[in-house]
């Protein structure tokens, strides 16, 4: 089973993370605080990723998913990790730039699917 979800994980990552970052870009871009552009973008890529993880990722034939079990378990974890992550970046642009938030967050988001990974195996999808 962990087989099948580490890469099926990673390739709805993948897909997150192309929305959330390019979203995140362009939100600041046009002016948007950090903070706010972060909750946004991520909160688009959150919902693609509930679904896309939900469906495929951490079904199993013995156990079908609930969306109305896991998407509480889902939101407080999400609420928790974009705080982690709001915060961080708004660190890195105050403490450095933009530009450097802009680099910052694929690398802060990765750390935090990491952690999600493990909350959403054990804890959010079962």
């Amino acid at each position: 089973m962990l087989r099948r979800q580490v890469p099926l994980y990673v390739i709805v990552g993948l897909a997150q993370l192309v929305l959330d970052a390019g979203l995140f870009v362009a939100l600041t871009a046009f002016g948007a605080p950090v903070a706010v552009a972060n909750v946004v973008s991520r909160a688009s890529a959150a919902l693609m990723g509930f679904a896309l993880n939900g469906r495929y990722t951490f079904q199993s034939p013995d156990r079908p998913w609930r969306v109305g079990r896991s998407l509480p378990r889902f939101a407080a974890i999400w609420c928790a990790l974009t705080a982690l992550g709001t915060v961080a970046l708004s660190a890195v642009e105050e403490h450095g730039s933009l530009g450097l938030a802009w680099v910052a967050k694929p690398m802060i988001d990765a750390l935090l699917a990491a952690a999600g990974f493990v909350v959403s195996r054990r804890w959010i999808y079962r």
